[in-house]
């Protein structure tokens, strides 16, 4: 690979970087080629785009985007095998990986970028995956402010009954 090849995948990683808000980075060695495939498929089948990447034009890429001071820590991780992830809800990368990691033992989380936060080490995948996608936190917003009107709406309805049962009982009631 000559330079120029080099340059222009380094540009086009950085434009991806630039465009995606999340990217995961994992470490697939020790991953044999039919179960990288399986990763693979898993990943396509879940809407999760995976690339194989080398650390060095990674590295570069990365120092080339907008965010270069906030992806400092993500260098240290830069050893082995690389592969970058991207997808469009946060925690999908995630649970691909947890789900994946159900019957093997790789890929090990290296680092992830979420929402302008850093996540270093494998400890965090957990987290990561756990994470809400945002249709569902605004399914839990309005959840919650439904709750508030089912009981008053409840507590109104139910007060008419007693309240219609008290006055049939007083007007039956012989004086």
């Amino acid at each position: 690979m000559n330079k120029q090849e080099k340059n222009q995948i380094i540009d086009a990683l950085a434009v991806r970087l630039n465009e995606n808000k999340n990217f995961y980075l994992a470490d697939t060695s020790t991953l044999t080629g039919i179960k990288v495939n399986d990763f693979r498929r898993i990943c396509f089948d879940k809407k999760v785009e995976m690339t194989v990447v080398k650390n060095t034009l990674l590295q570069k890429a990365l120092e080339k985007t907008a965010n270069a001071a906030q992806f400092e820590p993500i260098y240290g991780t830069l050893k082995g095998n690389t592969a970058l992830l991207f997808g469009e809800q946060p925690s999908e990368p995630a649970r691909v990986m947890k789900q994946f990691r159900a019957t093997n033992s790789r890929p090990l989380l290296k680092a992830a970028f979420v929402e302008e936060s850093v996540y270093i080490g494998d400890e965090q995948l957990d987290a990561l995956s756990a994470l809400k996608t945002k249709n569902e936190l605004i399914g839990d917003i309005i959840s919650l402010l439904q709750s508030p009107a089912k009981n008053v709406i409840g507590a109104l309805q139910s007060g008419q009954n007693k309240l219609s049962g008290v006055i049939k009982t007083l007007s039956d009631r012989k004086e």
